[in-house]
């Protein structure tokens, strides 16, 4: 049956049809003419017909060949078509999309994606909002939020990628200079480093029942980098995650097994348009898929 032939060789018996001879249709194809003698005569031998008969006026098309002519063009309609879809599809996935998430999110791990992105998808730009503040997907702020929490908006889509783990961590000098925690109230002994305005640390200290303050606090600031900045350089007992901390060798975990602080799940959220924004669902997908190794 024709659509099993190799296309090449049904776009040469085309051109030669049109051109009316063998030399015409290389130069429509850029080859040449002992090339396009080749195509016709194996399209013949697939066949097992005479498509053209060799005379001294040139190449005349066989009755077989004019019958066999109309599903050849419309095997060529189907292949521009396909062509003309499969360039499309491809521009659509060209653009901007907007992407949300913490600052040590946007710092520490989507760096390393976002440039196994760009070599997969370079006709996608990226403008991160590096932020600790929940950018609305709602009003469009971003297209894909990266959130610690669970969005409950019915008309987001959200994927949970797993669950960050928290700890305590102090560079080595830091403990070599004050001395090994043996229990969690040994923490309010040291200086601390900790949140201005956000209280999850210090509340995680009265769960414990710890009366502890702003004051127990040596530092304070809600700019994760630079808690973490401070931690490297050994001012003190910070809180991150897990996959901040294991880059950084001389900083050590503290009360690994005495502190239990409950992870952190994180949540990868986008308005429902991707189920029709090839875009925005090919950024979607890249995250997601890399996004769980970088954090378990």
């Amino acid at each position: 049956m024709l659509h099993t032939f190799d296309w090449n060789l049904v776009r040469s018996f085309l051109l030669v049809l049109d051109q009316g001879s063998l030399l015409g249709a290389a130069r429509v194809l850029g080859s040449s003419q002992p090339t396009v003698g080749r195509h016709v005569a194996e399209l013949e031998s697939q066949l097992g017909v005479v498509l053209f008969e060799r005379t001294g006026r040139g190449l005349v098309p066989t009755t077989t060949a004019l019958t066999l002519a109309k599903a050849a063009r419309e095997m060529e309609a189907g292949a521009l078509q396909l062509q003309t879809t499969l360039s499309g599809a491809k521009s659509k996935t060209a653009g901007t999309v907007r992407i949300t998430a913490s600052t040590p999110v946007a710092v520490h791990l989507l760096p390393k994606l976002l440039a196994d992105m760009r070599r997969l998808l370079p006709d996608i730009q990226v403008e991160l909002v590096s932020s600790n503040q929940v950018s609305n997907l709602l009003r469009r702020e971003a297209d894909i939020a990266i959130r610690m929490v669970r969005p409950d908006q019915s008309s987001l889509i959200a994927k949970k990628l797993g669950d960050v783990a928290l700890g305590a961590y102090a560079h080595q000098d830091y403990l070599a200079r004050r001395g090994v925690l043996r229990e969690p109230a040994d923490l309010l002994k040291h200086d601390l480093i900790g949140s201005d305005t956000d209280t999850a640390i210090l509340q995680g200290f009265q769960a414990m029942g710890h009366a502890a303050t702003l004051e127990t606090f040596a530092l304070r600031t809600d700019d994760f980098l630079v808690q973490w900045a401070a931690v490297k350089a050994g001012l003190g007992i910070g809180f991150c995650a897990d996959y901040i901390a294991s880059a950084e060798p001389k900083v050590v975990p503290v009360l690994t097994h005495q502190l239990q602080i409950p992870p952190l799940p994180m949540w990868l959220a986008v308005h429902r348009e991707i189920r029709t924004n090839p875009r925005i669902r090919a950024v979607f997908d890249h995250l997601a898929e890399g996004l769980p190794a970088l954090i378990a």
